[in-house]
């Protein structure tokens, strides 16, 4: 069941209940509950990102208020806590009705989804999320259903979450996958793929993706000659703590917003996981055979990782270009590295046939296209829209834009290559197949670099020479990085 497509079109309505006729009431709006539907509706229908579509609900929810900001906290909340747990909920509803999934009309599940994760996810009172549920689904799915929405989530009531899990769950011992699966709420193919990406026991898979169902913390980058983790510190005030790795980060607790710091308004400091600034100071600092002039951010969008690079670049009279492919990616590149100090330009141009000479640079980032596995906390909706051949369609593209990095760099440079997978379908096995000159055309010739020693203080990084960084470890998205010196 974990592994089953969201459904969006509506395929059987529930029967409204039969007995005397009451009065009509109507029902009382709850503006919170209501977004959260919204944005989960968007999300099914759309195939939108919640880190997108929320912040404008939530923008547009402020403009006719009353909706202040623990309003806002709340229906966050329940929109990322539903979409991390569905699996789970899935399960749970699941075991609530006389009928399959697939046939609850999609509009009528969200709101289940949303009433389950009320009532098993957060400290709302029973009688609370039972009311307040039940009068969003008369507002949006009719009297008839909410009497359907009513008695599911009484059922989901009579039992806590550890309850259900016992019962909804497969014993461990009779089908470890999918008991985790349930538990976690991760597809099962998924759960496979991380657990042979870790290579360990029940311990580590168990962390990994209770860390994929936690919160993240807002970090920022302050960009190196342009802003000062301190003025970031400052402005920020009791919401702010350093970052664990990077000299340049901050994590921001709950109550903290970006939006309103100058620094980040204007292009200064930026919104960047930690993992991701490792990577481009890792490339930075790794050592180079001659001059040190031209960087290149090979998939620059949406801009991140070039405006670090750029910054550092710029402190050492070097040179950045950053290309994207997409036009309106490039465009957010553009605004990114607005008013970096050092010289820099942004080209649209694509990665696998690019328009620069051979061994023009001396630096290259390829932060290739990939599955995403890695920033399942972050954009928990993507868990159930990757599918397994998923991952096996970005092989082909991952390869060519590694062998085109290797060209670019000239003999003695350093490329990085870099996604946000631990897949080692999209990691370790395509740095191989690249070095080793197999499927399509032979890259330059390349050694591998040990990249640990390039992320300073941070433990568990593995046997080398490339590392994988995991949310359970050092809390930061799973990124890779292997670097590779050209060498003829």
């Amino acid at each position: 069941m974990n592994d089953q497509p969201r459904r969006r079109r509506p395929q059987h309505s529930s029967r409204p209940g039969s007995g005397p006729r009451k009065p009509y009431r109507s029902p009382s709006p709850d503006p919170v509950r209501r977004l959260a539907w919204d944005a989960l509706r968007a999300v099914d229908e759309r195939d939108a990102y919640a880190n997108l579509v929320l912040p404008a609900l939530l923008r547009e929810a402020e403009k006719k208020g009353p909706f202040d900001r623990r309003d806002a906290a709340l229906a966050t909340e329940l929109v990322y806590g539903t979409l991390r747990r569905r699996g789970t909920y899935d399960a749970v509803i699941a075991a609530c009705v006389d009928r399959p999934l697939r046939e609850v009309d999609p509009p009528v599940l969200d709101v289940l989804s949303l009433g389950a994760h009320q009532l098993l996810g957060t400290r709302i009172p029973t009688h609370a999320a039972v009311s307040a549920t039940v009068e969003l689904a008369r507002e949006v799915v009719g009297d008839g259903r909410s009497k359907f929405v009513n008695a599911v989530l009484r059922k989901i009531a009579a039992d806590d979450l550890d309850g259900w899990l016992s019962r909804v769950a497969p014993p461990y011992d009779e089908d470890a996958e999918d008991h985790l699966a349930v538990v976690h709420s991760h597809p099962r193919w998924v759960v496979s793929a991380l657990w042979d990406a870790l290579g360990g026991g029940r311990a580590g898979i168990e962390e990994l993706l209770t860390a994929d169902n936690e919160r993240p913390q807002v970090t920022l980058v302050a960009r190196p000659g342009r802003s000062t983790v301190d003025e970031l510190a400052d402005a920020v005030g009791e919401f702010a703590e350093p970052g664990q790795w990077s000299p340049y980060a901050l994590r921001l607790a709950d109550g903290g917003d970006p939006a309103a710091l100058d620094a980040v308004r204007e292009g200064r400091a930026g919104v960047q996981d930690e993992g991701s600034q490792l990577v481009a100071l890792a490339l930075a600092a790794a050592p180079l055979d001659g001059p040190d002039r031209r960087w290149l951010d090979a998939c620059a969008g949406p801009g991140g990782k070039a405006a670090l690079l750029a910054a550092l670049a710029a402190g050492r009279g070097a040179a950045v270009v950053a290309s994207e492919k997409l036009p309106h990616r490039a465009r957010l590149v553009a605004r990114t590295l607005a008013g970096n100090p050092g010289p820099y330009q942004v080209v649209t141009a694509d990665g696998t046939r690019p328009a620069w000479r051979e061994g023009a640079f001396d630096r290259v980032l390829v932060d290739v296209p990939c599955s995403g596995l890695g920033a399942l906390r972050r954009r928990p909706e993507s868990r159930w829209r990757r599918r397994p051949q998923d991952v096996a369609a970005f092989g082909p593209l991952q390869r060519d834009l590694l062998r085109s990095a290797l060209r670019a760099v000239r003999v003695g440079g350093v490329v990085g290559y870099a996604t946000c997978s631990p897949h080692p379908a999209e990691t370790r096995v395509v740095v191989d197949d690249v070095l080793r000159g197999r499927s399509g055309t032979p890259a330059a010739a390349a050694e591998l670099i040990d990249a640990r020693p390039l992320m300073p203080g941070v433990p568990d990084l593995g046997d080398g020479p490339d590392v994988q960084l995991w949310p359970h470890r050092h809390g930061t998205d799973a990124m890779y990085l292997a670097l590779l010196r050209r060498t003829a």
